[in-house]
């Protein structure tokens, strides 16, 4: 608890400065695709995603609109020292009985006392006037506890970069976001509407290997180096602080991350993984799913089989093709194509493994991914079969340009 007052008082005045400092910081040029989405006027809303991807700065885009000179609203990290020593539901106390009436929390998972789901909960029972956004970079904890929020809070998840948003933040084109049932009908048209007003082709180059993260503007010489640092922040802090992982453990799965990231589209026999990184076959599965929930893979399973945390996936891939490029810079051109076209699918789509084809979507369309000579042959006779070809501008037919499902956010 808090025992001193005039120290608390000190104290908490300058978490409003940190958060004014930070919320005048925060630049309003780019607005992701999610930010329009959100029920901001829900009393408790998560939005959830990848470490990396925005969470942050959305919160405190949201905080300059509303409340640009104000401290109704206050931003705290739950990775602050401060709260090694002080509760957040002190801090909501002081927050409310000072007139405040929104807190937004990054960083729930990273909370030293492991009960911020009862204190959010809390919160919001005791003062019902105050809005609560919150955020975690790791899937993992917030996933698990998902039951016991359900009735109080809005959940979202943000992805990282779409193609589409990265051509907004690379000043090339402002374009609207296409539902998968207008590319499929129109994208003759569409992308000759996209590719007179800028170079497709480059800029979708460009974005498979630095365009994902919002964060590539800030040091693009050292972006690999940032992502591998990420990765490496995701495995030795998020996942032990939410699951009982050994170290050992962690030096398997970045070894694992590895192999994924150099295969050819990655079909896993969990027993020759399993020798390969010197772990029985439970455990790699066991990996498989961490990673997955983490962020760090997409994996595919049959679309027969709705039992997932019970089989083994049919295909693997890195959860996005930066990833890729930062672990294996010589990545199988077939795998990044695989990869990109999972990833965007992903946001707003059911996909599974497909016997015949490369992807199931939404249990009614058939894709195979290839390159400029890929043909139908393999999916002929499918109803609903398209191919998603790399390296053409324009499509024909069933035949669509791959960098336009980046579009579908």
């Amino acid at each position: 608890m808090l025992h001193n007052k005039n120290y608390i008082n000190m104290e908490i005045t300058d978490a409003y400065i940190n958060s004014t400092r930070l919320v005048n910081s925060v630049s309003m040029a780019h607005i992701r695709y999610l930010y329009d989405t959100i029920d901001w006027s829900s009393r408790m809303v998560c939005i959830k995603g990848a470490r990396g991807v925005g969470k942050t700065t959305m919160m405190l885009q949201r905080m300059k609109q509303l409340f640009p000179k104000s401290e109704q609203a206050i931003y705290v990290s739950l990775d602050d020292l401060w709260f090694t020593e002080h509760r957040l539901i002190d801090l909501a106390e002081y927050h409310f009985l000072h007139g405040g009436t929104h807190l937004f929390v990054d960083e729930v998972h990273r909370y030293p006392y492991n009960n911020w789901i009862q204190e959010l909960k809390n919160i919001y029972d005791r003062y019902p006037e105050l809005h609560i956004v919150f955020t975690g970079s790791s899937l993992l904890q917030i996933d698990f506890s998902l039951a016991d929020l359900s009735r109080r809070c809005v959940f979202y998840t943000l992805q990282g970069l779409s193609f589409r948003e990265y051509l907004r933040f690379e000043e090339k084109g402002e374009f609207a976001a296409l539902t998968l049932d207008r590319i499929l009908k129109e994208h003759i048209s569409i992308t000759t509407d996209i590719v007179s007003q800028t170079t497709i082709i480059p800029l979708f180059e460009e974005y498979l290997r630095h365009g994902y993260y919002p964060f590539y503007k800030e040091a693009p010489a050292s972006y690999s180096l940032r992502l591998q640092q990420v990765i490496t922040t995701i495995l030795e802090n998020d996942l032990p602080a939410v699951e009982k992982v050994e170290y050992v453990s962690i030096k398997k799965m970045k070894r694992l991350l590895m192999i994924v990231s150099q295969m050819v589209p990655f079909s896993p026999n969990m027993t020759k993984v399993g020798e390969s990184i010197e772990t029985t076959r439970q455990a790699v599965s066991r990996m498989f799913q961490l990673l997955e929930r983490a962020a760090l893979l997409i994996m595919l399973y049959s679309e027969k089989n709705n039992m997932q945390q019970l089989t083994k996936p049919e295909k693997v891939y890195l959860e996005n093709t930066n990833l890729m490029y930062a672990l294996a810079p010589t990545s199988d051109i077939g795998n990044i194509r695989e990869t990109f076209f999972a990833n965007q699918l992903k946001a707003n789509h059911t996909i599974t493994f497909s016997g015949q084809g490369d992807f199931r979507i939404d249990d009614t369309y058939t894709f195979e991914v290839g390159g400029k000579t890929k043909s139908f042959e393999q999916i002929k006779d499918i109803p609903n079969s398209y191919l998603a070809i790399d390296n053409v501008e324009y499509g024909t037919g069933k035949r669509i340009p791959l960098w336009l499902f980046g579009f579908l956010y």
